[in-house]
């Protein structure tokens, strides 16, 4: 007797690495948090998170690798699933079209996400957590190591959590609006060194990126807008 083989369809639930990988970025992601918690919680003379403006250039140089290790152990896990970080992005740039759409997204965004930071800032209230700025470039030599410091974390964050993350908490969840949530909030606690209020700020700021991330259906105006964004902000003293 003939069977009828009824086609399953697919749920689109397909995990991007293993749950031990993910469980590892998400350690390590408690860690950055846990670091950053203790810089801004440990006694310091002034209101700044560093002392005195010393030692930036291996800081930088530090952090650039931390970035691209990052980025290195997402390539490890989607490797072994078959994976490339291409696909993370969504593909490479066809035509100067490409280009050109992704600039013309990249800077009304920009916009709107430095209208929400200002505007939930100001909503949050003042802001007793040290600052940044002793952090901040001031040299020639500290401006180019920043700008580098910037596209890697324009790159380099992008890939990790709207790249990586967003889709495995989704594949997980079955959810791309609890995936969005789920990686954002994780975003936010790794800048957990800049204090609860910056937390919560850039957990929204996130979130925006997540959508963006959604609806393009690639990371490229995201990475162009987060590139940017830290330029300009490490070079105004933001």
């Amino acid at each position: 007797m003939a069977t009828t083989t009824i086609p399953v369809p697919d749920s689109g639930r397909k995990l991007i690495a293993s749950p031990r990988h993910t469980v590892g970025l998400l350690l390590i992601q408690v860690a950055l948090a846990a670091g950053g918690a203790y810089l801004q919680s440990r006694p310091s003379p002034g209101p700044n998170l560093a002392a005195e403006h010393s030692g930036i250039v291996p800081l930088y140089v530090s952090m650039i690798a931390l970035e691209w290790g990052l980025v290195w152990y997402v390539w490890g896990g989607i490797h072994d699933k078959g994976n490339r970080l291409l696909d993370l992005v969504g593909g490479r740039w066809s035509d100067w079209k490409n280009v050109a759409l992704d600039l013309a997204i990249a800077l009304p965004f920009w916009i709107l996400w430095e209208a929400t930071a200002r505007l939930v800032q100001s909503a949050l209230g003042e802001n007793h957590a040290k600052t940044v700025h002793s952090l901040l470039p001031q040299t020639w030599l500290e401006i180019a190591l920043w700008i580098a410091l910037s596209a890697s974390a324009g790159v380099c964050e992008e890939i990790v959590y709207r790249g990586y993350l967003q889709k495995q908490f989704q594949a997980i969840t079955g959810s791309i609006a609890l995936a969005v949530v789920l990686q954002a909030l994780v975003f936010g606690a790794g800048h957990a060194y800049q204090g609860m209020k910056q937390v919560l700020v850039i957990s929204l700021l996130g979130v925006l990126y997540g959508v963006l991330a959604a609806g393009r259906k690639n990371l490229r105006p995201g990475m162009i807008a987060h590139t940017c964004s830290d330029i300009v902000g490490g070079l105004l003293g933001k």
